[in-house]
């Protein structure tokens, strides 16, 4: 192995299957966080724990959490994107469907990602790229049709847990891309994610006093380590993984993560949920992750915009 792959392996591939790996187990934590605490609240102390542990990885990376004014608004419209709207439609989302579908949708993550990496970075998408996306979108068509077909009596509940799930997509994308932009870049990345977490901790505090009252407890010790889990591991860990790579090869590659996302997920709902597959729903996720895996080419999907570092 040369020194470029060594280092290419270290700062992008391995954080890459790192975070991958976590992300893929989360949303069946999330679907066990549902029950007696409201999703909002269940979101917004998942952000206040992972906000005072980005802090602790901020000082032990030797940043100062000492940042200029300049940065505040970068800092508010990730916590109001990535970690408040993002999480919370997710959550409430998977009341709705089984986290596995929830995941499928979200692999679609990588289609606004580069259309806004287009429209803002210049990283132009070739045709390769939108016949593979529509190829993905049908097979993400047959997976909302088997959900209909086994659940016909609450067709509503399944359009509004996708329709949810399509929200935070595009919330994601947008916050994966304002990380990607120059001027942000040059912001130390885990000091800025610590005050993105701590603003978006403020923004659900104060969207779930409103909308859910005041704070619910669960005193389950499973809902207490669920909860840690998703805000030491799938949070602080993953976010100080996964904004790197996003800085080092933009957004629409390191979306590609959600590809694979779907499929360890879709193995949970299977193992816990009972997801029940049928050939229905069995060719839309070989076509929506077909699809996914035909878009993510390196060098014919996307045209590279220079790198602005």
């Amino acid at each position: 192995m040369t020194a470029q792959q060594r280092t290419s392996f270290t700062s992008v591939i391995l954080p890459f299957i790192i975070f991958t790996g976590i992300w893929g187990s989360t949303w069946i934590v999330i679907r066990d966080q549902l029950g007696t605490v409201p999703p909002q609240w269940s979101v917004a102390y998942r952000f206040v724990i992972a906000a005072a542990a980005m802090a602790l990885v901020a000082a032990w990376k030797g940043e100062s959490l000492r940042l200029d004014r300049r940065s505040i608004g970068a800092m508010t419209f990730l916590g109001f994107t990535q970690f408040c709207v993002n999480f919370n439609v997710v959550y409430f989302a998977e009341r709705h469907v089984t986290s596995g579908i929830v995941a499928t949708v979200f692999a679609l993550l990588m289609i606004p990602s580069t259309l806004l990496g287009w429209a803002f970075l210049g990283q132009r998408p070739t045709r390769r790229f939108v016949a593979s996306s529509l190829v993905a979108i049908a097979g993400i068509g047959m997976l909302f049709a088997h959900e209909l077909r086994e659940h016909m009596a609450r067709s509503d509940q399944i359009v509004a847990g996708i329709g949810l799930t399509l929200i935070g997509m595009v919330a994601a994308s947008s916050a994966n891309v304002l990380q990607a932009r120059p001027e942000i870049r040059r912001f130390p990345l885990f000091a800025l994610l610590a005050w993105s977490m701590a603003a978006g901790a403020l923004i659900d505090i104060v969207f779930a006093a409103a909308t859910a009252g005041p704070p619910v407890i669960d005193t389950r010790p499973g809902y207490w380590l669920g909860l840690t889990y998703l805000a030491l591991a799938a949070s602080a860990l993953t976010f100080s993984l996964y904004y790197p790579v996003v800085r080092k090869i933009g957004p629409a590659k390191a979306a590609y993560s959600s590809v694979l996302v779907p499929i360890i997920a879709m193995g949970f709902s299977t193992a816990f949920e009972g997801y029940r597959w049928t050939p229905l729903a069995a060719s839309g996720a070989v076509l929506a992750l077909g699809g996914m895996l035909g878009a993510l080419s390196r060098s014919r999907s996307v045209v590279p915009a220079p790198d602005a570092a």
